[in-house]
C-alpha cells in the first residue's frame, strides 16, 4: 500500500501543529497513511489538548524566546528541543487492533520498535508504570511512562500521543537527543527524573536525524508493508 512521506524538516511549534492536523484531515479524506518527521525551531512547550498552562513559567519562557503550543493529542506537557519528532496518521482500519486505543498505541509504536533495533537500538514496551512519588504531580511528560511509551532498559525513550477523528488516528511522539534539566525545572517548576528519562546522546553517541528518520521509515514500512511517496508540500 502506498502511503505520504515528509522528509525531516524543522519548523516553529505552530507550523508543526497545524501540519500534524492537515495530515489527519488529508487521511480522512484519502484513506492514505503518513509519515513525518520534523524538529523545532525554536524551542517549544506543546501542551496536552485540555491541559491547563498555569504550571508553565510562562515568564521564563518569553524571556528565552521558547514558544508555547496547544496539541491535538492530550498528554502532559512537553518541552521540545534537541530532538526529533515522529508523527503518523492512518484509518483506523488500516491497523488490525485500530478500534482499541491501547492495541493500536502498541501497533504503531511497533514500528518504532523495528526502525530503532534497525539502528542498533533495543526498545520496548515499560515493564510497569512507575510510581509518583506521594504528592508530586508531574506535569512534564518524560517524567513518566504510559502503556504509550517506549523504554531503553528500563528508561523512557520515546513518548508518544494520540488523537481520533472521524474514523482516523494521528499518533505523534518524541524521541530525545539531548535535554537539559535546568531549563525542564525552570519551565515546570519541577526536577525531571533523570533516573527514569534515557536520551539518544546516551545510547547512541554521535547518530544523526537523518540517520534516525532513515530507520524509522524503514520501521514503518517493514510493520505495514508500505510504499511511501515523498512530498514535500501541504495538501
Amino acid at each position: 500500500m502506498k502511503g505520504l512521506f515528509f522528509p525531516h524538516s524543522v519548523r516553529d511549534g505552530a507550523f508543526n501543529m497545524n501540519f500534524d492536523a492537515k495530515m489527519l484531515e488529508n487521511t480522512i479524506k484519502t484513506g492514505l497513511p503518513a509519515l513525518r518527521f520534523y524538529g523545532w525551531s525554536p524551542a517549544c512547550v506543546s501542551l496536552g489538548r485540555n491541559q491547563d498552562f498555569s504550571h508553565i513559567n510562562t515568564n521564563y519562557c518569553q524571556k528565552c524566546g521558547i514558544n508555547i503550543v496547544r496539541r491535538l493529542t492530550g498528554g502532559r506537557a512537553l518541552f521540545h528541543d534537541n530532538e526529533l519528532t515522529y508523527s503518523f496518521t492512518c484509518r483506523a482500519d488500516f491497523l488490525e487492533n485500530g478500534d482499541s486505543v491501547v492495541q493500536s498505541y502498541k501497533e504503531i509504536s511497533g514500528a518504532l520498535i523495528k526502525g530503532l533495533k534497525k539502528l542498533g537500538i533495543s526498545a520496548d514496551f515499560p515493564k510497569e508504570r512507575p510510581k509518583s512519588p506521594i504528592n508530586t504531580k508531574f506535569e512534564y511528560c518524560m517524567s513518566l511512562s504510559t502503556g504509550a511509551d517506549l523504554s531503553f532498559e528500563g528508561k523512557k525513550l520515546v513518548g508518544s500521543a494520540q488523537f481520533r477523528k472521524e474514523g482516523a488516528i494521528l499518533q505523534h511522539g518524541s524521541i530525545l537527543f539531548h535535554y537539559e534539566p535546568e531549563k525542564i525545572s525552570q519551565i515546570f517548576g519541577e526536577e525531571p527524573r533523570k533516573d527514569k528519562i534515557t536520551v539518544l546522546d546516551e545510547i547512541s553517541p554521535g547518530i544523526t536525524p537523518e540517520r534516525l528518520c532513515c530507520g524509522l521509515k524503514a520501521g514503518f514500512e517493514e510493520k505495514f508493508g508500505l510504499e511511501f511517496v515523498h512530498s514535500e508540500d501541504l495538501f
